[in-house]
């Protein structure tokens, strides 16, 4: 609770992954990948419940041990590779209801996005009730500015993404940001299935080093490095 706001938070974790099998359970410094964000939420202290939505049985049961809550699986047909999260989220919110449990926002916390922590859940949090906002997405600058890319015409000619003059210096680029998928939250009566959660309005930011998508195997070692880097600095 928060200002007498409940919060409900979903962390969706489906068994299938094409980048990198079995993801949400791979290895790192001896944790599962799930754990980070688990850990994290269970350090936040404004999130009334933590729902693990998953298909998969091995990744409930990892989820439970972890301090998690999987009242039940999620339906097949919500956790193919052409699911959208926010039917997954909608589904977790419906149950939750059934058994009697109703709240205000939700909070989605991707495993994917294992950098963030549990102060920024709850910043974030903070941000959205003081604003009195029905929704809010966490972003990040970007590394590589939109103002050095482009596109390529069928004649073969470069056409810039941005209506600017690229000759600009590199420290007068003007601030660009990006939905990082670490953390989205919602207030639940706005939610409908037409949702789209990489379009919430209020930007909460968070600095850059905080920004990892495991994707592929290569971004798990440099998670790996990250983590190695963090415990010879404590």
């Amino acid at each position: 609770m928060y200002q007498d706001k409940s919060f409900l938070c979903v962390i969706p974790a489906r068994g299938g992954s094409k980048g990198i099998p079995r993801k949400n359970l791979v290895k790192v410094n001896n944790k599962p990948l799930l754990q980070y964000t688990i850990d994290e939420a269970l350090e936040s202290k404004y999130l009334d419940d933590i729902i693990v939505s998953t298909d998969d049985q091995e990744i409930a049961n990892v989820s439970i041990k972890l301090g998690a809550n999987v009242p039940y699986l999620r339906p097949p047909e919500l956790a193919s590779d052409y699911s959208k999260t926010i039917e997954a989220v909608i589904h977790v919110i419906e149950k939750q209801k059934t058994l009697g449990k109703e709240y205000d926002y939700v909070v989605v916390l991707q495993p994917t996005q294992p950098l963030r922590k549990s102060w920024h859940i709850d910043e974030a949090i903070e941000k959205i009730v003081s604003e009195g906002m029905e929704n809010l997405v966490s972003v990040s600058e970007v590394s590589d500015h939109p103002i050095l890319m482009r596109t390529i015409s069928k004649e073969g000619f470069l056409i810039s993404l941005l209506n600017s003059n690229s000759t600009v210096r590199r420290q007068d680029f003007p601030e660009i940001y990006k939905v990082n998928g670490a953390i989205y939250i919602n207030l639940i009566s706005s939610l409908n299935h037409s949702t789209s959660l990489n379009d919430n309005k209020l930007a909460y930011i968070m600095d850059k080093k905080y920004d990892l998508d495991i994707d592929e195997p290569m971004d798990i070692e440099y998670f790996k490095l990250t983590q190695t880097i963090d415990k010879d600095v404590k």
